[in-house]
């Protein structure tokens, strides 16, 4: 899933959607309490507002006084649109898009429709290609938050080991005046984005670069991604996995459950048939959900919305005390899974020592 390695060419429908947790107040798990003015605390105050619009005198005082330390990401980062609209969880995030290239034409994530054409070329087999932002995407874009009245710059970007991103921020940030901290966050998806929204939250109440900087690294570290694909031959052509390994995961129906760890994507489970596959990963996040009181989670989809809402629905009525979101897999993600992808984050909320409660490992 590098997203900057060439592929042959997953899809989409409609957009992504929050479900609010449905227990009183007293139902809720008891929190530990975290130093004021601390990364825990400013993580677990976001966690705790996520959901919760501004209004009144706060919108204003927002408006009046916008966070001289900006925040900025890439789309791989996978935010819902209606999180960065206007009285969203991730307002105010500057998201850079990253290309993908489909028979010859260059899309922009996030500027084009990219789910009808990445769905038709990956169904027809067509070659698809994704790459990095230049650094001069980059350097625009800090420029303008500069100019824009902003002291300091927080870049959280996917892992080095999936795409060159990060490095094209860091030559960026060198050309700029205010400091800028380009943050690998060694995941990708949700569990990157929720970490990216907590660094805005952060922000938003005048913490300084380094603060948000530690706000976005606990939840990113806290944060866990698991996916799997009905086919690995996106992958493999990905170059992610062997050609062997697709080949007897193909020949044998084996699904293998993905995880996305120290910034790769490893093997976790190999399960035979996609139903017993879709059960076993729910498990798993059953399990971590477990370890995790406050946790949030983000069913992602392409081309199977409908199969992945089902499953996000089922997790509600189990726990009806999480919150959930359903967001579609960015098209520079889906053109390395393919179509039918069904990958879930998980993010805990952050305990006072800045650390993740305990969690099943992967």
């Amino acid at each position: 899933m590098r997203a900057d390695k060439a592929v042959k060419s997953p899809a989409g429908q409609g957009g992504p959607a929050l479900a609010e947790p449905r227990p009183s107040a007293s139902e809720q798990p008891p929190r530990t309490p975290a130093k004021t003015g601390s990364a825990a605390w400013y993580s677990m105050r976001w966690l705790e507002r996520l959901w919760v619009r501004p209004s009144g005198t706060r919108a204003a005082q927002e408006a009046a006084a916008p966070s001289r330390i900006a925040v900025v990401t890439d789309s791989a980062a996978a935010i819902p649109p209606e999180w960065l609209a206007a009285g969203g969880a991730a307002r105010g995030v500057v998201v850079v898009p990253m290309p993908v290239m489909i028979a010859g034409r260059i899309f922009g994530e996030g500027t084009d429709d990219l789910t009808g054409p990445l769905s038709v070329a990956l169904a027809e087999g067509a070659e698809v290609r994704t790459s990095r932002p230049s650094p001069g995407q980059f350097e625009s874009v800090y420029r303008r938050l500069e100019a824009d009245g902003a002291t300091g710059i927080l870049s959280v970007h996917l892992s080095g080991d999936l795409s060159g991103t990060t490095d094209a921020a860091r030559w960026a940030a060198a050309a700029v005046s205010i400091p800028v901290e380009v943050l690998d966050c060694r995941t990708v998806g949700m569990a990157m984005g929720f970490g990216v929204a907590a660094a805005q939250a952060a922000a938003r109440d005048g913490v300084d670069l380094a603060g948000a900087s530690a706000v976005a690294r606990a939840v990113c570290d806290s944060s866990t991604l698991r996916f799997l694909v009905p086919s690995l031959e996106q992958l493999r052509k990905g170059g992610r996995i062997g050609t062997a390994a697709s080949m007897l995961g193909t020949l044998l129906s084996v699904k293998p459950i993905l995880s996305v760890q120290e910034g790769r994507i490893l093997p976790l489970e190999k399960v035979r048939s996609l139903p017993k596959a879709i059960a076993r990963l729910l498990d798993l996040v059953e399990a971590d959900l477990a370890g995790r009181p406050g946790a949030v989670v983000a069913f992602h989809y392409f081309g199977n919305q409908s199969q992945v809402q089902e499953l996000t629905l089922n997790l509600q009525e189990r726990h009806p005390e999480v919150r959930t979101v359903l967001a579609q897999l960015p098209a520079v993600l889906a053109a390395h899974t393919g179509l039918g992808v069904i990958a879930i984050a998980v993010a805990g909320r952050i305990d006072d020592d800045g650390d993740a409660g305990p969690s099943t490992p992967d």
